[in-house]
């Protein structure tokens, strides 16, 4: 897949850093409308030291953080560019379905729609998949913050 933003281009877009940025690689986006990313899963995760040692599993809540950080930088690419500087928030999550476990040497593939962007916020729709299949749905909110 074509990169269209590297890590550290998504280092300027997110204030996550390692362990917790779940991003490796912006490979189409739209702004306005979708954001295509991926995350290679490594059993060198430091979460599946405890998610779970004899059968590690990636843990659901950062799948959503993953789809949630697709998001955030779908976010920020939708607003106007005077507004860019603001930081985007994590509000609200919705309609969370998992349907398959995510496991060390897989890609995953994120996925995430822009259902309404407002000033202050905005709703997303997020998908994650492994091999074509769907492994993670969602529905989330995100708040901008202000511009320093």
């Amino acid at each position: 897949m074509e990169t269209v933003y590297d890590i550290q281009t998504i280092l300027e877009y997110l204030p996550h850093r390692y362990p917790f940025l779940l991003i490796d690689r912006v490979v189409a986006i739209d702004p306005g409308e979708k954001i295509t990313a991926l995350k290679n899963v490594t059993y060198n995760e430091p979460f599946f030291q405890g998610h779970f040692p004899q059968q590690p599993i990636m843990p659901g809540v950062l799948l959503v953080e993953a789809m949630a950080q697709a998001g955030g930088v779908l976010a920020f690419e939708s607003r106007a560019a005077e507004d860019r500087g603001a930081p985007v928030y994590f509000m609200g999550i919705d309609k969370v379905k998992f349907r398959k476990p995510v496991v060390p040497g897989d890609q995953l593939i994120l996925e995430a729609r822009l259902l309404k962007l407002r000033s202050k916020a905005a709703k997303l729709s997020g998908n994650a998949f492994v091999n074509q299949a769907l492994v993670a749905e969602a529905e989330f909110m995100a708040t901008f913050g202000s511009a320093s």
